[in-house]
């Protein structure tokens, strides 16, 4: 059994706001009011409950084509195809946006998909392959690490990714031997250049269908003698797997990776032992791992709110489920991820997106500041588009229109009197105080009726850096 032990002197409902930023997308306005006279445990459990129901992500109706089948497709066949398969990911793209956006979806799922989606890192061009991706991940984001990692070597977007498909006994590849432990599972300095060579003996002959089923193709398999870690036999990658989960520093350094995206980026190492005591003595449980993590008393200590950058998706989820509000148009979702630096389905590369700092600059950071005015009066604005993963240089410039509808937020707000909303809303949109006086921010603030206050306050308080941690 979890115990709550408190020890700062934050309230209940900045309790609840911490969890609901940090274990999803921050509230809407009627989550908010019903979440107001819970108790963070209650939350918590009603969190991991409904996490279990897992509804998957699917495609449009865009039809996987073979090799054979497109070499006989022609040039204006091979267009449209490829103009469908953009438009496959664009749909899971927006999609999953919403849900992360949409109270009827459960944001602890979504955050933690979203987290092992970084983790995991690999580009996704082809919808099936994207979809069935992202459902692999969905599917064990809070069960087996084991067996979370097996999936994912065994998934056609990585087996593509980092060449294992092309992992031959006669030419082994060591694309993906390197990166699942260097950056998936063990981390560096746990390994040897050896490990790697043999590790990608051992996993000769995993490849797939031209529908993305795995396929064990044993005529490249090598089956001779592997030593990995100190270990000799006829191993295969699922024992190679197995051997670097046997130890302890795997548990640590995903723990360690667990604590800078949820808590904080400068680590406490006798919490980080703590995680991985459990992580590690549960067989690698991650729903038990996030579950001590959530209910630990240091997670609300004091240090450890409002500090974290959000991420650009986080940014944008979050003001959508925050502010209940929906895009009329879908396509600003994607030039927003871009001129902010993080795109679903594209990282940078198969580190995934370093996080923290990097996410600002002179240019994100004025979008961020801006980004408040832009949706809520539904301005046209430029954007410099960041370059594609892998490229340097290479900028553009879009111009879109957005529109979005705020109005839920403005009816939770507009029967309350104007000192009640400022205070109201400051609450419910920040996570730390803003150093600058009340008085000052509400000589800007517009009062010709409430719902124009409302929606001044709101853009004033989204474009101050506060809105930018949670």
């Amino acid at each position: 059994m979890l115990v709550f032990e408190f020890t700062t002197m934050l309230s209940n409902q900045q309790k609840i706001q911490h969890l609901s930023w940090r274990a999803g997308f921050g509230l809407s306005p009627r989550e908010y009011k019903k979440m107001s006279n819970l108790t963070v445990g209650t939350v918590l459990e009603r969190l991991f409950k409904d996490a279990r129901n897992i509804p998957e992500l699917a495609a449009s109706d865009f039809t996987f084509r073979s090799k054979e089948e497109r070499k006989s497709m022609s040039d204006e066949e091979r267009k449209a195809m490829k103009k469908m398969g953009k438009n496959s990911v664009f749909e899971l793209n927006t999609n999953w946006m919403e849900r992360m956006a949409s109270p009827d979806y459960n944001p602890l799922l979504e955050k933690m998909t979203l987290f092992w989606h970084g983790h995991f890192a690999c580009e996704l061009k082809l919808p099936h392959f994207a979809a069935i991706h992202l459902n692999t991940i969905r599917r064990h984001a809070l069960g087996n690490f084991r067996d979370l990692v097996l999936a994912i070597a065994k998934d056609p977007s990585m087996l593509n990714y980092l060449d294992n498909r092309k992992n031959k006994k006669e030419q082994p590849n060591e694309n993906f031997a390197r990166e699942l432990m260097e950056l998936f599972t063990i981390g560096r300095g746990n390994y040897t250049e050896q490990d790697i060579k043999e590790s990608a003996r051992a996993f000769t002959g995993w490849g797939m269908t031209p529908q993305g089923e795995f396929l064990f193709k044993s005529r490249q398999h090598d089956y001779g003698q592997k030593t990995f870690m100190g270990k000799t036999g006829n191993f295969d990658g699922t024992d190679i797997i197995d051997m670097i989960l046997e130890r302890r520093e795997t548990a640590e350094y995903i723990a360690t990776k667990v604590y800078r995206y949820f808590v904080n980026d400068r680590i406490d190492k006798a919490h980080i032992r703590e995680l991985a005591d459990v992580f590690y003595t549960s067989n690698y449980d991650i729903e038990l791992l996030m579950r001590t993590l959530f209910a630990s008393d240091w997670f609300y200590d004091k240090k450890n709110i409002g500090v974290r950058i959000k991420s650009p998706v986080e940014l944008l989820a979050g003001m959508m489920r925050t502010l209940d509000m929906r895009f009329e148009d879908r396509k600003p979702m994607i030039t927003l991820q871009k001129a902010l630096g993080q795109v679903l389905f594209r990282p940078p590369n198969v580190a995934g997106w370093s996080g923290g700092k990097t996410w600002i600059d002179n240019a994100t950071l004025m979008l961020r500041l801006n980004l408040a005015t832009i949706l809520f009066e539904s301005k046209e604005a430029d954007f410099n588009i960041k370059a594609e993963p892998e490229k340097e240089g290479f900028k553009k410039i879009s111009r879109i229109k957005v529109q979005a509808n705020i109005q839920p937020v403005i009816a939770a707000y507009k029967n309350m009197e104007e000192e009640e909303i400022f205070e109201a809303l400051s609450n419910y949109v920040l996570q730390t105080k803003h150093p600058i006086d009340r008085a000052v921010i509400d000589m800007v603030l517009r009062k010709e009726s409430k719902e124009a206050y409302i929606t001044s306050l709101l853009m004033r308080l989204m474009s101050m850096p506060e809105y930018q941690m949670c």
